[in-house]
């Protein structure tokens, strides 16, 4: 379904979070967020960029996007004819890396056809076979163990599926060890963000006692091969992140066997195109993958919710509900997780939520319209 964007708004819009939520890097008490809206034929698609307010992540951040989307991105996208959404990231192939700034508009475009088409975004992308997509909880370093626990029997009540908790050194062996000594039976998994390197290999190879799913990016941001050496040393399954910033790297990881599992996230990819490349090749060789989170609005949740209905997705996500982050979101009714731990798979056009505009207007920062 061929088309022309005529028009970009840029807005940068700021939520503070319910509670902080800290990793292996940094503690984040508020979101500073750039959407992404794309307009043709009086038509608009909806898309978020998921760079965080610091380049403790990647490279990406708040600040950065701004110029990139405005004086790089945009003017290879603006009056092009595109004979599909899939096209969008080839467009902008020869930007070096970037790939959330590029991922937020290519989104949004993939959103934008959704509704030119009349179908829900999970369908169009390929998915929506399942009527719901199971849910994990990420839950970030609190101040106590006590703290942690108590966190953990709250999202168990709210029934999520797979309790994912950060780790850092000197918070690590002894606080898994207390979480799975209360919590035994559950699925339990620890992201390090890279907080670790190859000579902790003993240490980490401790927490093969405690029956982890995986442990997520315990390496280098930018690492495949330490990791294939780590892998070999370990029991526990390795899970792969920050390092597969491409479909190209996801090849290599597996080729390595530096992993067992994958996270897919839209915005360290590119947006669905190249998810969608990635979760292919996983399935072909028998990789499972699940759709991390990065502290999202609405907006971006809803596309994670899509790309969560591809057949790949077999592992519970980091998609939950909107109340966990926020006081208010920016789609009306938020993302609700019901207390078997799913979340229903909208139906409607595009990625299936109604924006809270009201809202989205009085929490604008920065507005730009392009060209």
């Amino acid at each position: 379904m061929a088309f022309r964007l005529e028009r970009i708004v840029l807005r940068q819009i700021r939520m503070p979070l319910v509670h902080f939520f800290e990793t292996s890097f940094s503690r984040t008490y508020e979101r500073a967020i750039v959407l992404v809206e794309v307009i043709s034929e009086g038509l608009s698609g909806w898309g978020e960029v998921t760079a965080g307010e610091h380049p403790f992540y990647n490279e990406e951040w708040t600040a950065s996007i701004w110029p990139l989307l405005r004086d790089y991105v945009a003017p290879r996208i603006l009056h092009h004819d595109f004979d599909g959404a899939g096209d969008v990231y080839g467009r902008t192939a020869h930007i070096r890396g970037h790939f959330m700034a590029r991922g937020g508009l290519e989104a949004a475009v993939w959103d934008l056809e959704s509704r030119r088409a009349g179908v829900p975004l999970a369908r169009h992308i390929g998915g929506g076979a399942r009527a719901q997509v199971p849910c994990g909880v990420s839950i970030g370093i609190q101040d106590s163990a006590a703290q942690l626990i108590e966190k953990i029997q709250t999202e168990l009540h709210a029934g999520y599926q797979r309790i994912k908790i950060k780790i850092k050194p000197g918070w690590d062996i002894d606080i898994v060890r207390q979480v799975r000594h209360k919590f035994p039976n559950i699925l339990l998994m620890a992201d390090a963000n890279s907080a670790y390197t190859l000579a902790d290999a003993a240490h980490l190879k401790q927490l093969d006692e405690f029956n982890l799913m995986m442990i997520e990016q315990p390496l280098a941001h930018d690492d495949i091969l330490d990791h294939a050496i780590l892998q070999a040393k370990i029991e526990t399954p390795i899970c792969l992140d920050e390092c597969i910033r491409t479909p190209h790297h996801a090849e290599q990881a597996i080729a390595l066997h530096a992993c067992r599992i994958l996270n897919i996230k839209l915005g360290r990819l590119g947006g669905f195109h190249a998810a969608k490349r990635v979760h292919d090749f996983a399935q072909a060789h028998g990789i499972p993958v699940w759709c991390g989170g990065m502290l999202e609005s609405g907006i971006g949740r809803a596309h994670n919710i899509a790309l969560s209905t591809l057949p790949g997705f077999t592992l519970p996500g980091d998609v939950s509900a909107s109340k966990r982050y926020w006081k208010r979101d920016i789609i009306a009714p938020g993302v609700e997780v019901s207390p078997q731990g799913v979340i229903d798979v909208p139906t409607a056009p595009g990625f299936g939520y109604e924006l809270d505009l009201d809202y989205l207007k009085s929490i604008t920062e920065r507005e730009d319209v392009l060209p």
